[in-house]
């Protein structure tokens, strides 16, 4: 009876494995390659820890192996085995599941499903695959019936490079996302190796070329194969022709190395012998440290392995200019900050400068460009550095380049907003203090001229409207009196000269009535004729005065006749002396006369002296009553 339980035991144990191959084989790894057709999930290796197929050395398997931020996700991998590192991804930022269904189907197609969407594909349907195959080597490989190669991992590399893998133009090695998400990126290009920062526009910060660690074994038109060989770095023409060689150990040169290019933008070199650190060399990519894009802060100094806020951005937040998004007008209008002296930035050995100009040229150039953050200019050259993403700065005595931080304008409302008239009121304080300066010195040039030439000015003649010109004008035959005035215009400005003598010229006139004249302008006389002319000025006033005196004597009314008493009075001044009445006809005849022969004089003949002798005899005369 006992053995009749055992043997239905025995065959039902068989028909539940016959009905359940999958189940059956989910724990069994495979070594060296797997056939189309074949497909699981994370759970069906759990035994194995997700992998599922190794390489006929062992070094190097294949499966699903967890995420270091979560343990419930899962990454398609190739990891060396020994020292449990991953040296290949299919879906790196994008885990799934342990539900999750790999395939490598009849077509030839090897897929990663999640929820339904494809995650990942070699894209290899109907391309007569045959065979996936894991090398020893840590390469994995979609082979034909032939053995040829139809897809391979060492051709989609993503962070690290194994020994014999060639690395040539159009592959990538990108890093995982480091600190503000900045990832790094390497590659091969114009005949170089680059490695960028991974920017909206990538930012070189190392050159293969420009490495003095390298050692040049033929000079040859540039790179663009690089391969891992023992403990160096060989790079190759597009005929292979070995060109530069990189040693990075001097040490283990028999041992498996590879190269990484971390989140932190090193490239380190290990090897694959064991987990320890140990192993790791010294040599790094690139050698300064300060010359990474993210070795501080974005915009923070890197020297001396520390960490130094620019005096621009001392005074903000976190030592940021706070100018997330440029090109957006509504945070406030920008300025552009003196970032300070000595300073350099990782790009700029390998950057293309924005434009050739000078220094204001640059700075007009970085203002008018919204996204331009940073900006660099060389007085040298004059080559204008404009840069849209910011990362870290460097520390140099002889950069010779000024570098300047666009921030929100400090008289922004609160330091971080300004309406859009905020440059329009700049302009116009601006334009008020120039125009209020102008008017000032224009006031200073009107005064100093009319007090010029006020103090070189001849001093006025007397109003012509005194008492004493009123007075003799209305004597007949009197000369005719003119103003400076006058003759100016008759002469239109004293510039028709007809000659020269002492004293000064004599110009050609014509007064408004057609009358022709010659006027003599006095010149160079100075103060001597001024002080001659006052002299004689007072001399004239006494013999005004005896003249109205005496008319005032021989007036034909007697009552008008003044005492011998008021006329001692008038002569010595102690009286005034009004005009005497002109209505006597001998009065104007007389002063006619006198003033005529006074005119005259010098000039006028002895027998016109007599005539008034003779007339003035007939008079008859009487003294004061």
């Amino acid at each position: 009876m006992m053995g009749s339980w055992a043997f239905l035991n025995f065959i039902g144990m068989c028909l539940f494995i016959l009905f359940q191959p999958e189940t059956c084989l989910a724990s069994v790894q495979f070594i060296g390659s797997i056939k189309p057709g074949f497909q699981g999930d994370q759970m069906h290796w759990i035994d194995n820890n997700g992998l599922f197929l190794l390489s006929n050395n062992s070094d190097f398997a294949f499966g699903f192996i967890t995420t270091p931020d979560d343990v419930t996700l899962f990454v398609l991998s190739i990891v060396h085995v020994s020292s449990s590192k991953t040296v290949w991804s299919a879906n790196r930022g994008t885990p799934v599941k342990n539900s999750d269904l790999f395939m490598f189907n009849e077509s030839g197609n090897a897929i990663l499903h999640s929820g339904g969407s494809i995650i990942w594909s070699t894209d290899t349907a109907k391309k007569r695959v045959s065979v996936m195959e894991l090398q020893n080597s840590g390469n994995l490989v979609l082979a034909g019936d032939d053995g040829g190669i139809i897809w391979q991992s060492f051709s989609h590399p993503v962070d690290t490079l194994l020994s014999n893998q060639e690395f040539s133009e159009g592959m990538k090695l990108v890093s995982d996302p480091g600190s503000n998400n900045l990832s790094y990126f390497l590659e091969m290009k114009s005949g170089d190796m680059l490695l960028c920062a991974n920017f909206d526009k990538p930012q070189p910060y190392w050159s293969m070329g420009q490495d003095n660690r390298k050692t040049i074994n033929k000079n040859g038109a540039g790179v663009t194969v690089a391969s891992i060989d023992a403990n160096s770095w060989r790079f190759y023409d597009k005929n292979k022709v070995f060109l530069w060689q990189f040693i990075f150990s001097n040490s283990d040169t028999n041992a498996t190395w590879a190269a990484t290019l971390r989140s932190d933008g090193y490239i380190t070199f290990y090897t694959l012998e064991s987990g320890t650190s140990s192993n790791d060399s010294p040599t790094k990519i690139p050698a300064d440290s300060c010359s990474r894009p993210q070795a501080c802060d974005p915009y923070q100094i890197c020297g001396s392995n520390n960490c130094q806020c620019p005096s621009a951005l001392a005074s903000k937040p976190n030592c940021r200019p706070d100018v997330a998004s440029p090109c957006n007008r509504s945070k406030g209008s920008m300025e552009l900050a003196d970032a300070g002296d000595g300073l350099s930035y990782f790009a700029l050995g390998f950057a293309r400068p924005s434009l050739k100009t000078d220094l204001n040229g640059c700075k007009s150039s970085c203002l008018g460009n919204c996204s331009c953050l940073l900006m660099f200019f060389e007085n040298k050259t004059g080559n204008c550095f404009h840069f849209d993403n910011v990362g870290s700065l460097q520390s140099s005595k002889e950069s010779g380049f000024v570098s300047y931080i666009k921030i929100l304008s400090t008289d922004g409302n609160g330091g971080d907003s300004r309406s859009g008239g905020g440059n329009k009121k700049h302009v116009m304080v601006v334009a008020i203090i120039v125009i209020i300066t102008t008017l000032v010195i224009l006031v200073l040039l009107f005064v100093g001229v009319r007090y010029y030439n006020k103090s070189n000015a001849l001093p006025e003649s007397p109003k012509e409207d005194s008492e004493e010109d009123t007075f003799l004008e209305s004597i007949t035959g009197m000369p005719v009196r003119f103003s400076y005035k006058d003759l100016q215009v008759a002469t239109k400005d004293f510039s028709a000269i007809l000659g020269r003598g002492g004293f000064g010229s004599v110009y050609e006139g014509i007064l408004k009535d057609g009358t022709r004249l010659a006027v003599k302008q006095l010149e160079g006389l100075g103060q001597d004729i001024l002080d001659s002319n006052l002299e004689m000025a007072k001399t004239d006033e006494r013999v005004m005065v005896a003249i109205k005196v005496a008319l005032w004597c021989i007036q034909d009314d007697m009552s008008h006749r003044p005492s011998m008493t008021k006329v001692v009075q008038m002569l010595e001044g102690l009286s005034p002396v009004p005009p005497p009445p002109m209505s006597s006809q001998l009065n104007s005849r007389l002063y006619s006369s006198f003033y005529k022969s006074v005119s005259e004089e010098g000039t006028s003949s002895a027998p016109s002296d007599c005539n008034s002798d003779a007339y003035l005899s007939a008079v008859r005369l009487s003294g004061p009553r």
